[in-house]
Parts: structure tokens; C-alpha cells; sequence
């Protein structure tokens, strides 16, 4: 396993969820994530409360750069979802060292898996320890359209 990434100079990782700028994060998802596209804000809202927070934050502003959430019972499954990192800072390997941040916050829980879906950015998950599914015909979902 790689050792674990830091973002670059100037910015931390913070799983306080108080400081998550929930107006930003909306705006990014509902406006620029393609898994997103208008998420309703009330939505957002509740899959904040309900779940793990990690920010990325410029050090000197407090501003935040990046979001990611997951949802997990803390004993045997993950769900790691919504990263996303602000174009205006992408290629600092700050999204590799967010989620680099949530798999070792998560190790010792001593989970079975931390799972995700992407459909651009599997070079940044791969970095990281994450591999396709072994055996996808055993996954299923139940979609609400």
C-alpha cells in the first residue's frame, strides 16, 4: 500500500463536519458533479448529517478546496462518495491526499470493504488500493427513479 498522501503545502484535511461550507458543497454537486446535477439542497443537506465529512482547506484563507463523504456503519462497510475537488485546484494531488485522508481514517475500523463508484477518475482510486469489483455479478442495486 502507498504510504499516505498529504496534500499540498497550504492546505489541511478536517473531518469536522461544522466547518464543511454546505453552500459550496451544494453548488459544486448539484452544479458540476455529473452524479449530482441538481441535488436539491434540502437533500445535500440531510447526506451531510448523515454521514463521515472530510474538507480540504486552504490554510491561510479557511477556505474550502474539496468534499468528500462517506456512508458507513463503522464496523463492516463503506460507502465512500461525492469527492470532488474545485477546478481551481485540481492537479495538486489534493483529491489523491483526501482520499488517501479517508482510507487510513477508516482502517481502523477494520472493514471488509470501502466501495465506490466513478466513471472518470479511476486512476486517483487506483493510486490508493482500489481495484474493479472481483466478482460484479454478485453486486445488485435497487434504483428509485
Amino acid at each position: 500500500m502507498t504510504d499516505i498522501p498529504r496534500p499540498a503545502d497550504g492546505y489541511e484535511i478536517s473531518t469536522d463536519t461544522d466547518r464543511i461550507d454546505t453552500d459550496l458543497v451544494h453548488h459544486w454537486l448539484s452544479t458540476d458533479a455529473y452524479w449530482a446535477i441538481g441535488r436539491p439542497r434540502e437533500k445535500q443537506e440531510r447526506a451531510i448529517a448523515g454521514s463521515l465529512n472530510f474538507g480540504v482547506f486552504d490554510i491561510a484563507s479557511g477556505e474550502q478546496v474539496a468534499y468528500a463523504r462517506v456512508v458507513t456503519d463503522r464496523a463492516t462497510f463503506a460507502w465512500l462518495c461525492d469527492v470532488y475537488v474545485a477546478p481551481v485546484v485540481r492537479g495538486k494531488g489534493i483529491g489523491t491526499a483526501l482520499v488517501g485522508a479517508v482510507r487510513e481514517h477508516l482502517r481502523p475500523h477494520g472493514l471488509r470493504r470501502i466501495a465506490l463508484a466513478t466513471h472518470d477518475a479511476h486512476g486517483v482510486y487506483e493510486k490508493l488500493g482500489f481495484r474493479p469489483l472481483q466478482r460484479p455479478e454478485q453486486w445488485m442495486a435497487l434504483v428509485f427513479e
